[in-house]
């Protein structure tokens, strides 16, 4: 699950932490934030995934939208039996040439960042190999809905995963270098240079993220002893999963915590899924009733378009 970090230059309400509590009490109270709750007057709070573009500007793509688009025209090509592609192949990058971030949110007030990986001169890509049919089945749990034992196995796989040395390849930095190297332009195609690789907002985005998230979740799993193991996911379309989800955000000792997310964006208030920078002021009610309602109304456009390719 991707860090939702406060904007830099942006300015927050601050709003008093959640304390750090157990546990135990932390799937009590996650359990709590949907029973009766009411604003009293509260400004409610959201919390926004970054979809916009970039340093080299143009028009932002919702990645909901990229995700359901990919879907139809996935199904779209299976149901009429062409053999047509769905977009040209991507070129592996030049793992030894990779640049300053070209993509960052805020490039005027970022800081420098280096997104790039440890390389060393001469490393060969090893293909992959699917694993055996036998092979354990994982299943992914909604985050809101995890039990004490699970929240106890990821925290240990992540302390884990932050205590490898910086230039591990499977340590926590290396981690976000290399989803930072590909989702903001580090590294460049190779025969086209100052064309980046940017797996937004193209066909790209679906097949990378899951092949990123297999391997972050394999070297968990690996690290804890557990092929079983599988991450967690943001239920954010159901009622119940529309808040950032309390496992990262309530314990400050947890190695889930992130102390640079956004402090008014914490659970448990409920995001918008039409956000666009500025936090809804309706009552929670009525925003759960608008996401419902998008969710609802982007499903039904990309199936009438796939029934209107169809016929």
């Amino acid at each position: 699950m991707e860090s939702i970090n406060v904007a830099r230059g942006a300015s927050v309400t601050p709003r008093m932490a959640l304390p750090c509590i157990s546990n135990l009490q932390t799937l009590h109270y996650n359990l709590l934030l949907h029973r009766n709750r009411k604003t009293n007057g509260r400004k409610l709070r959201s919390v926004s995934c970054r979809a916009s573009a970039g340093r080299g500007g143009g028009r932002g793509l919702d990645r909901r939208d990229v995700l359901l688009g990919i879907g139809a025209a996935a199904a779209m090509v299976a149901t009429q039996g062409g053999g047509g592609a769905l977009a040209a192949p991507i070129q592996a990058p030049d793992l030894g040439h990779c640049h300053e971030p070209v993509d960052l949110p805020d490039p005027d007030t970022a800081p420098e960042i280096s997104c790039c990986p440890t390389y060393s001169a001469g490393t060969v890509a090893v293909d992959f190999t699917p694993p055996p049919a036998s092979s354990p089945l994982r299943v992914r749990p909604a985050a809101h809905l995890v039990d004490i034992a699970y929240m106890t196995k990821y925290e240990r796989a992540v302390s884990l995963m932050k205590k490898l040395p910086a230039d591990d390849p499977r340590s926590f930095k290396q981690q976000w270098r290399v989803h930072c190297a590909y989702c903001d332009g580090a590294y460049d195609q190779v025969g086209f240079p100052g064309l980046e690789i940017q797996i937004h907002s193209c066909w790209f985005f679906f097949p990378w993220h899951r092949m990123y998230l297999y391997f972050h979740e394999r070297i968990l799993g690996k690290l804890i002893g557990d092929e079983t193991f599988a991450l967690p996911f943001w239920n954010w379309d159901a009622p119940a999963g529309m808040s950032f989800p309390a496992i990262y955000a309530n314990c400050r000792l947890s190695s889930l915590y992130d102390p640079r997310r956004n402090q008014a964006h914490q659970p448990p208030f409920p995001l918008d899924l039409n956000y666009n920078g500025t936090d809804p002021t309706i009552p929670e009610d009525q925003l759960i009733d608008q996401n419902l309602k998008i969710m609802y109304r982007q499903a039904s456009n990309h199936i009438h378009s796939l029934t209107q390719t169809r016929n």
